[in-house]
């Protein structure tokens, strides 16, 4: 997801891992963005490293969050730092993502912009539901459950798609991909092959 805040950060499974080397990120059409990502079963320093990694390239790329597999690794792990719908920022890693939807009267969707950096430069409205939890685990392995509305339920939603194999595009009908194409066209000098690590 892209559009990055500063307001202060909740933290509430602790901080994000600090130290990592920024990476070129994967773009729409690479194998590893379209078939669903191998579990994490290992939580280790291997995990923690590509983590770090991970999250010193969603800040690079000015995001609020990134999946591993945008950064070429088949592995079914995210990171964020998203406002809600107040701008409170949550920040969080989530490993093996499960998201839960309101359903019958309870689901409202939410028509907003979004944007994803593994196809960057471009947005579209896409309809989601504007409430969004997600449980999985953490770093070492920990249950862990992030609830949120506004951007943070959108961010929830598309990352965990990430894992997936499923892209924002493919939730767009032709009309609105082929608008959002154009938009990613216009903008691609702007966003070379090693970007953001060569920036």
């Amino acid at each position: 997801m892209s559009e990055q805040t500063a307001p202060p950060e909740h933290a509430p499974f602790g901080p994000l891992p600090a130290g990592g080397t920024v990476r070129p990120v994967t773009r729409w059409g690479t194998p590893v963005m379209h078939r669903p990502q191998q579990a994490v079963t290992s939580f280790d320093e291997d995990l923690r490293a590509l983590v770090a990694d991970m999250v010193a390239t969603m800040y690079a790329a000015d995001g609020v969050g990134l999946a591993a597999c945008q950064i070429g690794e088949d592995v079914a792990v995210f990171v964020f730092d998203c406002p809600d719908a107040r701008g409170e920022r949550t920040v969080g890693v989530v490993c093996n993502p499960e998201v839960t939807l309101p359903e019958g009267r309870e689901r409202q969707l939410d028509d907003s912009d979004e944007g994803c950096l593994s196809f960057p430069g471009a947005f579209v409205e896409c309809a989601r539901p504007d409430l969004a939890t997600v449980t999985g685990q953490g770093l070492d392995g920990q249950p862990v459950t992030f609830t949120g509305d506004g951007l943070l339920a959108r961010c929830l939603q598309h990352e965990t798609d990430h894992t997936r194999g499923t892209v924002f595009g493919d939730r767009l009908p032709t009309k609105v991909r082929k608008r959002l194409q154009k938009e990613h066209d216009r903008a691609v000098e702007d966003y070379p092959l090693d970007w953001p690590a060569g920036s």
